[in-house]
This record gives C-alpha cells, structure tokens and sequence, in this order.
C-alpha cells in the first residue's frame, strides 16, 4: 500500500450555519475529531487539519490525536487556499494524499481505506450522481492541486481527469452539514 497523508479541510467560517460547526456532536463526539480520528485509524500519516480562526479550539479538540494543526490565514479567499496551505504540509514524504472535509458525517475508517487501496491517480467518491471528496490524488497531481484557483475545490481536477479516475461508492457521501436544516435532518436520520 502506498504512503498517504491526509488533508482535512477546517478552516470555513460555517456562515450558513451560524457557528464552526466543526464542533457539532455526532454520534458522541465532534464532526472534527470523528474525521480525524477516521483518516489516523486509516493509516493515514501524517494526518494534517487545516484550520482558520478557530485554529487553537481545533488544536484543543485534538490534543491527544496524532495530528498536526495548521492554520490558513487566508481561508476566507476560498477552498483552494487550505488544500495549498495543508499540501505544503504533506507532499514530501508521501505518495498520495487523501483529501477529506470535517463536514461529512459519514467518513469512516473503511471508505478511506478503499480509497487508498484502488490502484489509480485519482480515487473520488461517488454519491448522489456526482463525483467528490473524500477523495485521493497520488503525487503527480500534487502541482495541480497546488496550482488551484484560491476558490476552488478539488472537484474540478477529479472532473477534468476522468481518465486517470477510479470511483468508489459512498452514498452516504452526499450527506454534508452546510445549515441547521442539514444537522437536523441528520439527527432525524438517526433517531
């Protein structure tokens, strides 16, 4: 198996929210620390989570977790600047990286792992008729990644390189929490 670190964007201001809803519980802990947690238990090394304002709460929520925290002063320009910013952090020493949000409730150990064991340069998502993170990107597309527009995601590059594409299922994948409407619907789901 390759040698992956994972990304973990944390840094938005969660304005359609209303509050960093990194913190949000699920299922007894933080959206944050589940995420985390998840890319560690993958055998994800390093492991860094990029954070914004918020970056010294995000450091107290994972103290005791082997992660390292790394704040983007330019989050506000946008998705594209925390994948440089946490890139930088990771691409010497590995030779992929997986790309994951702390606002999808349902990444788990196992959906990580099969993104790192499919034999491609791109592993997407697929849920909801689309293509998305998480997501993995071996070292050949690290200056691609590097070179994104400050508001962009890595969605396009997944989109504009559908040759080198494996895609692994998870539907679960389309459930993100943007608004309160998401957070409830999720606590819905479960109870």
């Amino acid at each position: 198996m390759r040698d992956v670190g994972a990304l973990i964007l944390a840094a938005g201001g969660s304005t359609r929210f209303g509050e960093p809803k990194q913190f949000l519980q699920f299922e007894g802990e933080t959206l944050l620390r589940r995420v985390a947690k998840a890319a560690h238990g993958a055998g994800c090394a390093p492991v860094v989570v990029v954070a914004g304002d918020c970056a010294d709460r995000v450091t107290a929520e994972l103290h005791d977790l082997p992660v390292q925290v790394v704040q983007n002063a330019e989050w506000r320009c946008g998705i594209g600047t925390s994948i440089k910013r946490g890139l930088a952090h990771l691409r010497h020493g590995v030779s992929a990286i997986v790309i994951l949000a702390c606002d999808q409730p349902f990444v788990s150990v196992e959906i990580i792992r099969k993104l790192c064991g499919e034999d491609r340069p791109i592993v997407a998502s697929g849920y909801a008729e689309t293509v998305g993170i998480p997501a993995l990107f071996d070292a050949r597309y690290f200056d691609e990644l590097a070179s994104l527009p400050d508001n962009a995601g890595a969605k396009s590059l997944i989109e504009a390189n559908a040759a080198d594409l494996a895609v692994v299922p998870f539907p679960e994948g389309v459930m993100d929490i943007d608004t309160r409407a998401n957070y409830e619907a999720l606590s819905h789901r479960l109870s």
